[in-house]
């Protein structure tokens, strides 16, 4: 899995690519944990490249999100979520937790 990160005037952009499993998910909490660690809360999560999402990549989406809620000081969203992710987010309950949005573009406009 690869983990390309961009950083905007609001927000940044974090887009994965491939799948995000027990083995790639703590590549993905470091770059999501730099990115906080530097006192930035506000992120967008594009999945647009993603194939599958783990047990694993899910907590590492709660944790990132708990993190940046927390003291309101901003939140994590998702992009371009593909059906298969969308329907594992609804099965275990995620989906009023996080915002999703069509494209990144859109995402990275609502900060």
């Amino acid at each position: 899995m690869e983990v390309y990160t961009k950083e905007y005037k609001r927000c940044d952009l974090v887009q994965p690519s491939g799948r995000i499993d027990s083995q790639s998910a703590p590549q993905l909490a470091d770059a999501l944990r730099a990115i906080t660690d530097a006192g930035r809360f506000r992120i967008v999560l594009d999945l647009d490249r993603v194939d599958f999402v783990s047990s694993a990549g899910l907590r590492v989406f709660l944790d990132v999100q708990k993190t940046c809620r927390r003291w309101n000081r901003g939140e994590l969203v998702l992009a371009s979520v593909p059906p298969q992710i969308y329907n594992a987010l609804d099965l275990v309950g995620f989906l009023p937790l996080f915002k999703i949005y069509k494209d990144a573009t859109e995402a990275v406009g609502s900060f």
